[in-house]
């Protein structure tokens, strides 16, 4: 994607000094790291305080990726558009210095999905715009509503002026909130995403201030050049060949499954992605463009190259195609708020495709979902509107030389969870058992790790909870054979399993129950080290029956 924006003229000529770039390169990825601590550290709600669920990022002024930090990989998707949506809307000749740019919407305002809210500020130095600073965060708000099409999914937000010139335009601000469920946390996250942006810019200025404009600037091509260079000497590293592979994708949010498809060519140093999926859905598991796009760029860097800068340039060699109007490439007015789970299944097909080329960098299928569970209710204590969402993780996929690693947000997500004092001195509810799902990761040379089980039980007051996920009749798959992880479960105290859509009111002293999904297992299970199959008897990783019939463990 390419931003409509006029880069700034530069005056610097002639070859830059690599330890130079390499040290601009640094400095930028303590920008964005910086201004993700200060994110965090100044929000309020406990989705961004505790669980980290926020990202930032610099782009140049052209739009293009500069730097992301090490934060959450679907956010590129929430970021990588909304400098080519402000181009759009407004005539960068009028943009001044203070100016901060608010947006949400999958369509217009370069999100994925509406909780994810993004400011995004220019960066002029001497009366020139220079930069972006930009970052996104979760606001756990948006809840309690059907997700048949994005308009019943929370208001939607164009790019729009939330600060002129450094004065904040009270009517946007609270146009926003009144639409809302919980302003308070709104406002004060918002204050928090603006310092973060504030910071970035004043760090970026320094940086202009120290190296000069126009070295800065052209570093910051240099760099985008490098990681490109870097990226097509890790795509020459996959055999030239097509590779393809299909997978199912379920859901408690749809009736039946659906087949996902992908065909993967490798040419020299260039690779061209293809997916196939079904049309989209009236459900909220549509993936827009930018969240193909993030996935995609993700899970070929993990493959060929971590140490990658996370910039521009890794995007040149890397072609994605997938029809219009399907759930990996939805239009307008598809439902986009359970995304998440649908990039990580665009992941497992990938990784399946490149299996056979890469045995040795690919990990057997993760658990597959991103599992969300959104507690709402009137607390007791305070009288006031709650909302708890909490990402739950499950296993990772096990690897050619390792077991993988039991109950972790994988891939796409890499949030933290909520501590259980926090949970419970936040929200009316109690976290009764939390621990890992025993035999739920694949058997294999190496084990895949396990899910995770939450029994949560409601305190004191009538309480709605909408739990949503994958995975539950498809198993994670294992890989060179390695069995398939455990898949997912949801109950309540009634022992009615998947009310309709997962959605149910309780009362106190209810209970709700999640399992997630384990991971799929590597390599034949006969190969495993006989110390290491009764380590996993002793940590009660797996059973006795399990031991004895898979593993031909008889002692």
């Amino acid at each position: 994607m390419s931003a409509v924006v006029s880069a700034p003229k530069t005056a610097f000529s002639g070859p830059i000094d690599p330890i130079t770039v390499e040290v601009i390169g640094n400095a930028l990825a303590s920008i964005v790291e910086e201004m993700g601590e200060t994110l965090v550290r100044a929000s309020y709600s406990t989705n961004i305080k505790e669980r980290r669920d926020s990202s930032t990022c610099l782009f140049d002024a052209k739009g293009r990726t500069l730097c992301q930090a090490s934060h959450i990989p679907i956010h590129l998707g929430s970021l990588i558009g909304v400098v080519d949506e402000i181009a759009k809307r407004f005539d960068m000749r009028e943009i001044r210095e203070g100016d901060v740019f608010m947006g949400n919407d999958a369509y217009t305002g370069g999100g994925t999905h509406l909780p994810d809210i993004v400011l995004a500020e220019p960066i002029f130095y001497k009366g020139e715009l220079v930069a972006w600073a930009t970052n996104t965060a979760h606001h756990a708000d948006f809840v309690d509503r059907s997700h048949a099409h994005i308009f019943q999914e929370g208001i939607r937000i164009p790019p729009v002026r939330l600060y002129r010139e450094g004065k904040l335009v009270q009517d946007i601000l609270d146009l926003v909130l009144l639409n809302l469920q919980v302003p308070r946390e709104r406002l004060n996250d918002l204050r928090a995403q603006m310092a973060a942006n504030r910071q970035g810019v004043e760090r970026f200025k320094h940086l202009c201030e120290r190296y000069g404009k126009d070295l800065l600037l052209a570093a910051g091509d240099a760099l985008l050049d490098y990681a490109e260079r870097l990226t097509r000497a890790g795509i020459r590293t996959i055999p030239s060949g097509v590779y393809t592979f299909e997978d199912v994708y379920e859901s408690n949010e749809l009736d039946g499954s659906l087949t996902f498809k992908t065909r993967i060519e490798v040419r020299d140093d260039e690779i061209h992605l293809v997916f196939e999926a079904p049309p989209q859905v009236r459900a909220g598991i549509n993936l827009v463009e930018t969240g193909l796009l993030a996935t995609v760029y993700y899970a070929i860097k993990t493959l060929i190259g971590p140490e990658i800068p996370p910039n521009a340039g890794l995007f040149r060699p890397i072609h994605v195609t997938a029809e219009k109007g399907t759930i990996l490439n939805a239009a307008p007015p598809a439902a986009v708020n359970s995304r998440l789970h649908t990039g990580q299944r665009v992941v497992d097909l990938i990784f399946g495709a490149l299996a056979p080329a890469l045995p040795d960098r690919i990990v057997a299928a993760c658990n597959g979902a991103c599992t969300n569970s959104t507690f709402t209710g009137v607390n007791p204590r305070t009288g006031e509107f709650y909302v708890y969402l909490e990402t739950i993780g499950g296993g990772f996929g096990a690897r050619a030389a390792k077991d993988g690693l039991d109950g972790v947000h994988v891939h796409l997500t890499n949030t933290s969870n909520l501590p259980v004092e926090a949970l419970e001195t936040e929200y009316p509810l109690v976290l009764e058992r939390y621990e890992l799902v025993d035999g739920s990761g694949g058997a294999g040379k190496h084990r895949g790790g396990m899910g995770l089980f939450r029994q949560v039980r409601i305190e004191d007051h009538e309480c709605r909870t909408y739990i949503h996920g994958s995975r539950f009749k498809t198993g994670p798959w294992g890989l060179f054979g390695g069995h398939d992880g455990g898949g997912a479960r949801f109950d309540f105290d009634d022992g009615v399993q998947f009310p309709a859509k997962a959605r149910a009111v309780l009362h106190s002293g209810q209970r709700v129950y999640i399992t997630t999904p384990g991971a799929g297992g590597y390599g034949d299970p006969a190969k495993r080290d006989r110390d290491a199959v009764r380590q996993d008897l002793r940590e009660s990783r797996i059973s006795i029956d399990t031991a004895r019939s898979v593993y031909k463990l008889a002692d």
